[in-house]
């Protein structure tokens, strides 16, 4: 069991509950909220991000991306420890939790939640799968910015309240921008392998400064952004805590130098959602 959480990235996991809990906090405040839905959301949200993760471990390895010069966390298959085999079917198993929830999303919000839930997992297959994988062309950076960002926060809110919020659908790009500053940080560190192995990443396509800019633009706009809205907590934090990080990012020369700045991302997200829900309450 170890083994499968170490794969299922849990210091990553944030990336899923995050738009969960703000979307829930936002639909709270506006006098709905039910329980049962709300953990249906994080149930799903939490399968396509672990059955993505697990998708990654398994392509990666029969594309040949991952190999023992990898610099960041071990892969499951690569290092032995599963079998492709194994991992294919663990991975199918994981998006079949995904869309069985799913369908009851869609019992509960109608058939446009069953379209987008059906996307969510399909982009998540096709993240590294597929004839033409997001991943390798540079495109994974606008997924994740739009399904773990305002797709989900106001589908979240939909799904509690019936009405789609502007406020909701605002309120979900601050989590989008994180989950995607988690994925550019994570592409620096592996930009000079990812170059071996044919993955076109965007730091590969257009330079490190480029991967660079890209975790600075998002750190800043997930701080801002709450600004609009009145709700000065997150943004206190994410500046407090993202302005570091973005220098330690710029001054990085080597993956070495990168990889020790990942988990941080992944805590910055965890301390943006804890002071958004409070400040969203107050």
């Amino acid at each position: 069991m170890k083994m499968w959480i170490e794969g299922a990235r849990p210091k990553t996991l944030i990336a899923s509950l995050s738009p969960v809990l703000i979307g829930s906090v936002i639909a709270f405040k506006s006098g709905s909220l039910d329980w049962g839905i709300f953990l249906a959301c994080a149930v799903f949200s939490l399968a396509v991000q672990i059955g993505t993760n697990f998708a990654n471990d398994y392509i990666d390895f029969l594309k040949g991306a991952d190999t023992k010069e990898r610099k960041g966390p071990r892969r499951l298959v690569q290092a032995g420890l599963v079998s492709p085999e194994k991992m294919r079917t663990v991975t199918f198993g994981v998006f079949g939790v995904a869309a069985l929830v799913g369908l009851y999303l869609m019992w509960v919000g109608g058939w446009q939640i069953g379209v987008l839930a059906l996307m969510a997992i399909l982009l998540g297959y096709l993240y590294t799968g597929g004839p033409y994988p997001l991943g390798y062309l540079g495109l994974g950076d606008l997924f994740v910015l739009i399904f773990f960002g305002p797709v989900a926060v106001a589908g979240v809110t939909y799904l509690q309240t019936g009405v789609v919020s502007p406020v909701a659908i605002l309120a979900g790009f601050p989590p989008g921008f994180l989950s995607t500053a988690i994925l550019a940080i994570n592409n620096l560190r592996d930009c000079e392998q990812d170059q071996k192995v044919g993955k076109k990443t965007l730091p590969v396509r257009f330079g490190l400064s480029f991967g660079k800019w890209e975790f600075a633009l998002c750190l800043t706009g997930a701080a801002l952004i709450p600004l609009f809205q009145q709700n000065l907590l997150p943004s206190i934090a994410t500046l407090a805590l993202g302005a570091p990080l973005i220098g330690n990012v710029f001054k990085a020369e080597r993956a070495e130098t990168i990889a020790p700045l990942f988990p941080k991302v992944g805590r910055l997200q965890t301390i943006y959602t804890f002071f958004f829900c409070v400040g969203w309450l107050l």
